[in-house]
């Protein structure tokens, strides 16, 4: 799926917290944004309807999509933390936010100090201190911070080594925060035990102080001090989604810029066991909406790299409806009927933008018209599978391969040079409205009225009164002159776009 405001499928994203990554036609990540639902964030881009409304920065990044890409995660924070990486690795020109050198906080232990001292930080350095992190809620790191430091009652001076002298100005060991090894109330042996257990806390080993936490919360919550409860409660549901071992992995996302032509063929023979390497490769592709204007699209990819001097396209002829496996084969039929008739080369891959159904279409013609055999694989959006004829099983390869971003690039390319194709016909369709029949309608007046009503067919259901009321420059005699022209003017049943 790629350039400008496609015919978005939101099925095929997943209803899950993640990330998206837009790249332009020269492989560059221009926005990386994250969501709590992908499919429901990323289809708000994709909306015709905001393509006229929307603020001119908004519609200049989705005119400048090529295609696309979703790395989901298992929560929120961890999406916040991916995106922030990536911003800051990629630095997309349409990101303001998280590209300055400000990082999530860290939390740095210096094992090398008498008595460590943990702290916060930005930057992990490589001076063989601990670090921890990042996190990305730096209010709730900081609160459940300082009840750990209090917990486990290290001190919070910035002395390298405080001795008595610091000790006579500090409160923490007066209110007992401290464990005070500045004046030697406890060893730095045993002091390091106390640094020792925050450690394996920060490891991932919450449960017994989540266990502690949760009694005093029941504790507090029966004596009815229900502050304290809800303190002890938010304390340790922090340190569970902080420090929980569950919550501790993120995914490690690797993406790749432009792929190599010559290395995505030679990967991508050895993916699918091709006899020989697919330096020919076609793709096919169809756009309709609802059945209507139904168009197809062939895209040819030589060593990896497109050839658009030998693109295709294809109004559907013989279907009606939207019925893609009939759009599939009338396409592959019409093509491969030429190839044969004029004794072109037939293709090392040839690749239909689809699942099971649509490849059985595409192999149904091709055995119809009796052509030799050659590869031919589906390849579905969902999941990214590879079907081929006659299994059951579909493949599934690694997303970093370059194998499998070759078949993306030439899926994608093939659906935007359909989707291209249809809304050209769609324009065309427009600027070919009924209205241009209208006597007091001219160009200004009839965009007017398609930016109020979007078409003709909810023109048609409205007063004359909300026609004057709602489009610009329309005033109330021209609005009933329309509607008597449109009532005089019935719909003929075809395709009332406008």
């Amino acid at each position: 799926m790629s350039l400008k405001k496609i015919v978005f499928h939101p099925g095929d994203i997943p209803s899950k917290p993640g990330v998206y990554v837009y790249r332009d036609a020269f492989g560059s990540v221009i926005y990386v944004g994250k969501a709590s639902n992908l499919r429901r964030r990323m289809s708000q881009y994709f909306q015709p309807s905001r393509e006229n409304r929307a603020d001119p920065k908004f519609r200049s990044l989705v005119n400048s999509i090529h295609n696309w890409e979703c790395i989901t995660v298992r929560n929120e924070d961890e999406s916040l933390l991916l995106e922030s990486r990536l911003i800051k690795e990629y630095a997309p020109k349409y990101n303001i936010l998280l590209r300055d050198d400000k990082r999530m906080p860290l939390i740095r232990i210096d094992r090398s100090e008498t008595f460590p001292r943990p702290r916060l930080a930005r930057i992990r350095k490589d001076d063989s201190c601990l670090y921890f992190g990042p996190f990305p809620n730096g209010g709730a790191l900081r609160q459940t911070l300082d009840f750990l430091l209090r917990y486990y009652s290290l001190r919070t001076c910035r002395h390298p080594v405080p001795g008595r002298e610091e000790y006579a100005h500090c409160l923490a060991g007066t209110v007992r925060d401290c464990c005070c090894p500045c004046i030697g109330k406890v060893s730095p042996e045993e002091y390091n035990t106390r640094v020792d257990a925050l450690v394996a806390l920060l490891n991932g080993n919450t449960d017994e102080i989540t266990g502690l936490l949760q009694t005093k919360m029941r504790e507090e919550a029966e004596r009815r001090n229900f502050e304290k409860a809800a303190l002890f409660r938010d304390i340790a549901k922090n340190i569970e989604s902080l420090y929980g071992t569950k919550n501790r992995t993120f995914p490690k996302v690797f993406l790749p810029q432009a792929v190599d032509g010559e290395s995505a063929v030679a990967d991508l023979q050895d993916a699918l066991l091709l006899p020989a390497p697919p330096r020919y490769m076609i793709c096919f592709d169809n756009s309709n909406i609802s059945g209507t204007l139904s168009v197809a699209s062939m895209v040819v990819f030589q060593n990896g790299k497109p050839q658009k001097n030998a693109y295709r396209r294809f109004r559907i002829r013989t279907v009606k409806g939207a019925d893609d496996f009939a759009m599939m084969k009338e396409i592959v039929t019409r093509h491969f009927s030429r190839v044969l008739e004029e004794k072109q080369p037939l293709p090392d891959l040839m690749i239909v933008d689809g699942g099971k159904g649509q490849l059985s279409s595409a192999v149904d013609a091709l055995v119809a018209l009796r052509c030799p055999p050659f590869p031919v694989i589906g390849l579905a959006k969902r999941n990214e599978e590879i079907f081929i004829p006659g299994s059951n099983d579909s493949i599934l390869l690694d997303r970093s391969r370059s194998a499998l971003k070759l078949l993306q690039s030439i899926r994608d390319e093939s659906h935007r040079f359909a989707v291209t194709y249809h809304r050209a016909l769609r324009l065309r369709t427009i600027r070919d409205s009924i209205l241009d029949e209208i006597p007091c309608i001219g160009d200004v007046r009839k965009q007017a009225l398609l930016k109020a009503f979007g078409s003709v067919a909810r023109l048609r259901r409205v007063s004359p009164e909300e026609i004057a009321r709602r489009a610009e420059g329309i005033g109330l005699e021209t609005a009933k002159a329309i509607a008597d022209y449109l009532k005089k003017h019935p719909s003929t049943g075809g395709l009332d776009v406008q």
